[in-house]
């Protein structure tokens, strides 16, 4: 009798073991997800920022400047934050596309800002849990 209640007790304690690890590995994949997608909101409202010294870049053009910092650091923090490839590839995307729109401002042209806006979209896409 003492032997089937160990084995039942061992039993019991692997299955609560199998059944609890795929509950830790969602939580950490919807907690990924949730970072993910708070930067990704972070990282829209730069971009917001962003468009909108660039439209008031002639009343204060370092406004341009200080946005695309903001941009690149939280850019940053989210490439830090991920090991996910279609994020890395994202944001891999959106670096780039900020970096064409700092380009432009220093060479003091109009930049094309739809390559971000796009790059931003596939950043929510990637990050919204499937």
């Amino acid at each position: 009798m003492a032997t089937r209640r160990r084995i039942a007790t061992v039993v019991t304690a692997v299955a609560a073991v199998v059944l609890t690890v795929p509950l830790m590995v969602s939580c950490d994949e919807v907690d990924k997800a949730i970072d993910c997608a708070e930067l990704a909101v972070d990282i829209s409202q730069d971009i917001d920022d962003l468009q909108r010294a660039v439209t008031d870049s002639a009343e204060n053009p370092r406004q341009a400047d200080k946005a695309l910092d903001e941009l690149d650091r939280d850019i940053d923090k989210l490439g830090d934050k991920t090991d996910n490839a279609d994020v890395e590839k994202a944001v891999k995307h959106l670096d780039q596309a900020v970096e064409n729109v700092s380009t432009a401002i220093k060479n003091d042209k109009n930049p094309d800002l739809s390559p971000v806006g796009d790059a931003a979209k596939e950043l929510t896409n990637v990050c919204t849990p499937g």
